[in-house]
């Protein structure tokens, strides 16, 4: 059994949330990234020289503690990205980072909203995946890496037909474009519509392996479609589509009970006005 400490002070308490804190937050940065499977990289490193420690394996031991000696350097440059994103983060706001996220993530949905309606309206074929807790990193080795913050015009003419990367999907992460290019798995069965083209089956494929919400523009009918869970809603307009991504992406909150009561209330005031 553990022996707890009876002289545990305020500031040992705060100590131990601030540092929890902190690895949740760098958990949270680092999900889905490459960063996870270097982060295991070094964990078996560190097993390895404990290994050879314990059985007296010298070279090997020699050799790994050279290496975890210089471990903060190799840390820093293995995961500068990372870093770089994360003190910009915070600098941006210390304090409330995860506001500036949804704002972030609302900025995308207005984004690739605008940029779906105008390839809609030139009848230009367009596939856009938004991740969502199901990380699409498999997916993102298959494309074209980019790297790149969300803009209508990335997007616009990343689907040009004259692009050599307009084939195949869009993969987004939070308010960053990660790949494009990228051949999402395709739904095959035959209960599916057959005028469903290649576009539409990839976009119920992926939002059936995986909680992706999936945006499609057909290039024949210009109509924009939105694939969830395996479900398609087609013939969407803008506002529709930017109020179900709202919704998806938890970025749009529900009216409280009171809220739809005062609503009903204006609105059943506003029909009895008389007309003059």
């Amino acid at each position: 059994m553990f022996d707890i400490p009876y002289n545990v002070r305020p500031q040992d308490i705060l100590d131990i949330l601030i540092v929890t804190y902190i690895i949740y937050r760098i958990m949270i940065l680092i999900q889905g990234t490459r960063a996870v499977q270097m982060l295991f990289g070094l964990a078996l490193i560190f097993i390895l020289f404990f290994v050879s420690q314990r059985w007296e394996l010298y070279t090997l031991n020699w050799i790994l503690g050279n290496f975890l000696a210089s471990i903060i350097i190799i840390a820093v440059i293995l995961f500068q990205n990372d870093i770089r994103r994360a003190l910009a983060a915070l600098g941006k706001d210390p304090l409330f980072g995860r506001l500036d996220e949804k704002q972030g993530e609302e900025f995308v949905v207005d984004e690739v909203v605008k940029a779906a309606s105008f390839l809609a309206n030139q009848s230009t074929g367009a596939l856009i995946a938004i991740e969502r807790k199901n990380s699409l990193v498999e997916l993102v080795e298959l494309g074209m890496k980019i790297d790149a913050l969300v803009s209508r015009e990335l997007i616009i003419s990343i689907f040009n037909p004259e692009s050599p990367l307009h084939d195949g999907g869009m993969i987004i992460r939070e308010n960053r474009v990660l790949s494009v290019g990228s051949f999402f798995p395709l739904a095959t069965d035959p209960d599916l519509e057959r005028e469903l083209g290649t576009r539409h089956r990839a976009a119920v494929g992926l939002s059936r392996d995986t909680d992706a919400v999936v945006i499609v523009v057909s290039e024949e009918s210009g109509t924009i479609s939105l694939a969830v869970e395996g479900n398609l809603t087609r013939a969407l307009d803008a506002t529709s589509l930017n109020n179900l991504l709202l919704k998806l992406l938890g970025l749009k909150k529900e009216p409280t009970t009171q809220r739809k009561i005062f609503n009903r209330i204006v609105g059943k005031r506003e029909v009895e006005k008389p007309t003059l």
